[in-house]
């Protein structure tokens, strides 16, 4: 690419990266354009050249897509909670569809297509988990895109109300008693993180994530929270002294109330504690694990496997359709909370293992348990060689893959494939609207 930095040239968007940008051809090579659409025609400044593509941002919108609006927050793009108020949401909707079909044409060899994107009916104030970075100021509220900049942030589109009242009365108190925030490259200060979780019927947890063991006017900060959400039904501190990203600290303490909030999922009630993972988009949550029940194609004789069950969401829907359904997860409180959540709910006929989902995996193969179905909604990075070869041991007639990375997705349908699986559905679901990131739940069978 004969192109130097800062120069511009008039390009036309051909399509979008994996993050939402635009993607135009210059001599040849891909440009990579923040905040360019799909089909326009910008003037672009270009910001990085590598030897095989380059980076650039819009100095001009000369033909604009109909899929182009007005950002509807202040903080946006500063803030990098959001990539893609700048779309309306249809043409969010085609580039996320896009962006898993492409996944699997490319990575996995797949020549179907992805039919279905399950849009939200309401892509607004979904979040029920926010976890605020804290900062001296004090400023509480979202890090600058690709830096530790905190952001403060009055209100964010995406976190309900409560989340948004509860938050200003924590830096207001912060405020008017001095409270030190964090400093992390210093490892000195005292507040690293203010988290909110808010359920169904708008109660609220929150949680304090403190370099110490104890907070200096504490009384003062739970009146302060109580008085701001009459809907709090406890505050947690957690403690976090170690030099590290990870937010929540290994400890937890409660300073008033309760220590776990209780919410609804596809009809069956969760108890939930600060560090317990739940999907943070309840409504599109119910979405995507109706349409993973549905491709399992239970007949309620089945048994069940699932692997990273977590604190048994999938697992206990699962064994409302199955004749046995078991949960394996590597977080012991997790299991406990999922044993507690089949107590709950009255179903005995689901069972939890704390394993690795790969060890899981491989002793149940060892035992001769041979599950007609399998489920598996693993973190980003996807499934560890050693689960799928687990997997294909154990030869269930049909694996259903819950996804957040279209990319590791495509990775493992590949890996699948070449062990005797077929990939017959994958369809799109949107759980983060307004973000460049996108669930799949994807069915093969043997």
């Amino acid at each position: 690419m004969g192109a130097k930095k800062n120069e511009i040239h008039p390009l036309r968007m051909e399509g979008y990266g994996s993050a939402g940008e635009g993607v135009a051809r210059l001599d040849g090579q891909a440009v990579f354009v923040k905040g360019a659409l799909a089909g326009e025609l910008c003037q672009v400044q270009l910001l990085k050249v590598g030897k095989s593509a380059a980076w650039g941002r819009v100095a001009q919108v000369v033909e604009a897509s109909p899929g182009r609006q007005a950002p509807d927050c202040p903080q946006y793009p500063k803030c990098g909670g959001c990539q893609l108020r700048h779309m309306t949401y249809g043409e969010e909707l085609a580039f996320k569809r896009q962006k898993v079909q492409d996944a699997l044409r490319r990575i996995g060899g797949w020549d179907g297509e992805v039919t279905v994107i399950h849009g939200a009916r309401d892509p607004f104030r979904y979040r029920n988990k926010i976890q605020f970075p804290v900062a001296e100021g004090p400023r509480v509220g979202f890090f600058r895109a690709r830096s530790h900049d905190v952001i403060d942030a009055p209100d964010c589109l995406l976190q309900p109300l409560p989340a948004t009242r509860l938050r200003q009365a924590f830096r207001d108190w912060m405020a008017e008693h001095h409270i030190p925030a964090y400093d992390e490259k210093a490892h000195q200060g005292l507040i690293r993180h203010f988290y909110v979780r808010v359920n169904r019927r708008g109660q609220s947890l929150c949680a304090v994530i403190a370099n110490g063991t104890a907070l200096p006017r504490q009384q003062e900060l739970i009146d302060a929270l109580r008085q701001a959400e009459p809907g709090l039904v406890g505050v947690v501190l957690s403690i976090n002294q170690d030099k590290t990203n990870v937010i929540l600290g290994k400890q937890f303490r409660l300073l008033w109330g309760q220590d776990f909030l209780e919410d609804t999922l596809c009809g069956l009630s969760f108890r939930l504690s600060v560090p317990s993972f739940y999907q943070v988009n309840r409504d599109q949550t119910e979405v995507l694990y109706g349409r993973a029940l549905d491709l399992a194609g239970l007949t309620g004789t089945e048994t069940v496997l699932d692997l990273y069950c977590g604190i048994g969401t999938i697992t206990l829907n699962l064994a409302r359709r199955a004749a046995r359904a078991i949960g394996a997860e590597v977080v012991p409180a997790a299991i406990e909370d999922a044993k507690a959540n089949a107590v709950r709910n009255g179903i005995s006929n689901a069972e939890f293992l704390c394993a690795d989902a790969g060890e899981a995996a491989q002793a149940l193969a060892d035992r001769g348990l041979r599950p007609e179905v399998i489920t598996v909604d693993p973190p980003r990075k996807g499934l560890a060689l050693p689960v799928i070869e687990a997997i294909v041991q154990m030869a269930p007639r049909r694996l259903v893959y819950v996804s957040c990375d279209p990319a590791t997705l495509a990775r493992d349908v590949k890996l699948l494939t070449q062990r005797g699986y077929t990939l017959q559905t994958a369809e799109a679901a949107d759980l983060f609207p307004r973000t460049a990131h996108v669930e799949t739940v994807a069915c093969l069978f043997k």
